[in-house]
């Protein structure tokens, strides 16, 4: 007998069902004996043609990790393509031009990315038979058949970790970056083994892969949304020939449910009324199925979880804190981050987070917090919020970023403008801690450092080394000084590395305080490189110059960073009031002036209020840093807690705005909406753009990589007669933009756990 969901309840059956599964499973984050390793870059959330992107994966996988010294890309170490669950039409396999040609991969004359499947010729392993979506490809079958060859050819070729994710459709909910790793780039493959010559069987990929990306595409055909496919992964001509898959697991709803597809062997999630929370249950689901099918080697991360809005019961957008802290309880070791720090940087608006962005239940409704806030999205960037929230519970909960690469918008791929996307590593980065000792660098060894907890992200190239360190002191023979401390966290930022001492924790981590009444010293080393950063503007920040501080857009300083810290509390027990809670949504939060309602309005489940900002770093100050050596590329600051008597944890953000930059921070640095920059509302534009230049492309033409920009660029948006700042009546060019988002650049640290015996348990992270 099926079990039939009362609609209405489903999110509490699911909860219900879910319970405190996994807790006694957290991942450990933190080992006796470390295997050494070091901060490498990547991105996990980019698109080609395959889904709505416009480039082929050749030219991303190029632009992304080529290097920077070259004019080839944008120098990251590891890179995971994941367009849109669903189908497409294009085939992203074909390059542009010859100069992206490979022995296996030949520029094909009279194609593009932009050619079709079915309009794909034969020299190009055409024609291809689509296996059952109208007008495209199913994804799975993109990823099974063409793209992953694509990804192990090239990763080989180049000798990189390049592998293959997927940003699903989520039931329930908007978009989410994940991937299943199994099967993927397998030890046996050597340069030595690739073909000098492609593969022309017709319909087949060009390079046949010695590994697969088997399991991810029957994931993509089980649980993304817009897989509508009900074919099993079989052809539609030759009945029960294929995958043959079956989404069923042990321990899942499978039959019982009744929105499962007998005939697609699969669970949907219905329609009307409760499809929200069906879909949340699929999610869940889907989770579950990763925890049993590829406990080790998967990931799955909320892209821009702010961006649709909260949670609607009825449809398919946004993520509260519950459905966050539902998804962690089910798989601690596959959900346990999200990508609160969304690409989209250059668009009109940023990230593309906008109020009244859709229409919910027929009510124009914001993005959750209305806009992002310095570039981040009022989860990870409002002090005491919901990552807040999340780490008081002591949960393995990260901070990620993406580039959500898709185009430059108005302008051509190879420009350096943008008006919608930066490239992989080219404006947001992800620093993660991966440990090969002397292994080359594989896909498990990503996941694992992502799962971590042990990377940090930043915008703009702010740093780019970090040692985050934080140590216990007893008097006697646990005492500690903070000179012994710093050196730890010297050594770790210039090795580009971390540590391994006893007593001591970093990022991800939890330092077991055996007795309360000790301290803990705290020392941070960052590393603000010289010169300039990847950006082509070379006149002074219009931000910054507001308060009389000139300074180049491609050569940013660091004005500080702040030291944030939340009490641990323990895990919210589902069902229970504090446990479930929407983030204010429109006016109830931001304002048209842009003030915020505060913590006062957020309900308690969805915020820490013991969370704040407990030290704050300067180059002059109380809180002053020291250059490390005489190299004023880093910056040392270390300070004690005193007295730690009950478990909490410390994290770091960092910024080159001072406090109470007009429109960008308020008077205590916080990072404020960046409703005033967003050109989608020309009207609450407030920063003027002032520099002519003597070098600014007055056209679409390309700028390429290498040029460089002396005035306000022409694609900026122009106010007429508009009260700005300073001025009553302004016409001209207005912060927007790519220069918008070079102007306003944050990092943020994940964070480090401290237990103290007889205190609360810190579950999530051993």
């Amino acid at each position: 007998m099926k079990f039939v969901f009362n609609k209405s309840q489903i999110a509490l059956a699911a909860i219900a069902a879910i319970g405190m599964v996994g807790l006694a499973t957290a991942p450990t984050t933190a080992s006796a004996a470390k295997v050494a390793g070091t901060y490498v870059t990547g991105d996990i959330h980019n698109h080609t043609t395959c889904s709505d992107g416009s480039i082929s994966m050749q030219k991303l996988v190029k632009k992304s990790t080529g290097t920077v010294a070259s004019g080839d890309g944008w120098g990251l170490d590891w890179f995971v393509q994941a367009g849109h669950g669903g189908s497409g039409t294009k085939n992203c396999t074909l390059t542009e031009d010859a100069s992206l040609d490979t022995p296996a991969y030949p520029f094909v004359a009279s194609t593009s990315p932009s050619t079709t499947w079915t309009a794909t010729p034969a020299g190009a392993a055409g024609p291809i038979t689509l296996k059952g979506a109208s007008g495209g490809m199913w994804r799975w079958q993109s990823l099974q058949e063409f793209q992953y060859p694509v990804m192990e050819y090239l990763a080989t070729l180049r000798d990189k970790p390049l592998f293959l994710g997927l940003e699903s459709v989520v039931a329930g909910h908007e978009h989410s970056s994940m991937s299943i790793i199994n099967g993927q780039l397998p030890s046996s493959l050597t340069l030595a083994g690739l073909p000098s010559t492609p593969n022309t069987t017709a319909g087949a990929s060009r390079y046949t892969a010695v590994g697969n990306a088997n399991l991810l595409a029957k994931w993509s055909y089980c649980f993304d949304r817009n897989d509508t496919d009900t074919s099993r992964g079989n052809t539609t001509t030759t009945s029960g020939t294929g995958n043959n898959w079956d989404c069923s697991f042990t321990g899942g709803l499978n039959d019982t449910s009744a929105y499962w597809n007998a005939t697609a062997k699969k669970l949907g999630q219905g329609s009307g009324t409760g499809t929200g929370n069906n879909g949340h249950v699929k999610t869940v689901e889907a989770l579950k199925w990763m925890a049993v099918n590829a406990p080790d080697g998967s990931y799955y991360i909320p892209a821009h979880l702010e961006r649709a809005g909260p949670f609607n019961a009825n449809g398919n957008n946004g993520f509260n804190v519950e459905h966050l802290r539902n998804m962690n309880n089910a798989a601690p070791k596959i959900a346990f981050a999200m990508e609160t720090q969304p690409g989209h940087g250059a668009s009109s608006d940023r990230g593309e987070y906008k109020p009244l962005r859709q229409t919910i239940n027929g009510v124009s409704t914001d993005s959750v917090g209305g806009t992002t806030y310095g570039g981040t999205g009022v989860y990870g960037a409002q002090v005491g919020g919901v990552w807040d929230a999340l780490l008081g519970e002591g949960r393995n909960f990260w901070f990620s970023a993406s580039s959500d690469w898709h185009n430059r918008g108005s302008f051509g791929a190879d420009d350096v403008r943008s008006s919608q996307d930066f490239y992989p590593g080219e404006y947001q980065r992800m620093y993660v801690m991966v440990r090969n000792g002397s292994a080359k660098v594989t896909p498990q060894m990503i996941v694992d450092g992502m799962r971590t907890g042990n990377k940090f992200a930043a915008s703009g190239q702010l740093i780019d080394r970090m040692g985050f360190i934080a140590c216990s002191s007893y008097p006697g023979v646990g005492a500690r000084t903070n000179a012994a401390v710093q050196a730890l966290a010297v050594a770790a930022a210039t090795g580009n590395t971390d540590i391994d001492k006893a007593g001591c924790a970093t990022m991800g981590e939890k330092l077991v305080m055996p007795k309360a009444g000790g301290e803990v010293v705290v020392s941070i080393v960052v590393r603000d490189p010289s010169g300039t950063n990847y950006s082509p503007y070379t006149f002074n920040n219009p931000s910054l110059a507001q308060i009389s501080v000139n300074q180049p857009l491609n050569a940013p300083v660091l004005d500080h960073v702040d030291v944030i810290r939340g009490m641990v509390t323990g895990y919210k027990t589902p069902g229970a009031a504090d446990y479930s809670g929407q983030w204010p949504a429109n006016t109830a939060w931001l304002s048209a002036d842009g003030v915020t309602a505060g913590l006062s309005a957020v309900p308690a489940a969805a915020k820490n209020t013991s969370a704040s900002v407990i030290k704050k770093f300067a180059a002059t100050g109380a809180d002053a840093w020291t250059s490390v050596s005489g190299n004023t590329e880093y910056k040392a600051m270390t300070f004690r807690i005193s007295a730690v008597n009950a478990s909490q944890y410390v994290r770091l953000r960092g910024t080159n705005l001072p406090a109470s930059v007009p429109y960008e921070t308020d008077a205590d640095g916080n990072p404020l909406a960046d409703l005033f920059t967003n050109a989608g509302n020309a009207s609450k534009l407030k920063i003027p753009c002032t520099v002519t230049g003597t070098n600014v492309p007055a056209t679409a033409t390309a700028a390429p990589v290498g040029t460089t920009i002396d005035g306000c660029p022409a694609h900026l948006t122009t106010v007429t007669a508009q009260s700005v700042s300073g001025n009553a009546s302004y016409t001209g060019k207005m912060v927007s933009y790519d220069v918008a988002a070079w102007a306003d650049l944050w990092f943020y640290s994940n964070p480090i756990y401290i237990q103290v015996t007889g205190s609360t348990a810190v579950a999530g992270v051993q």
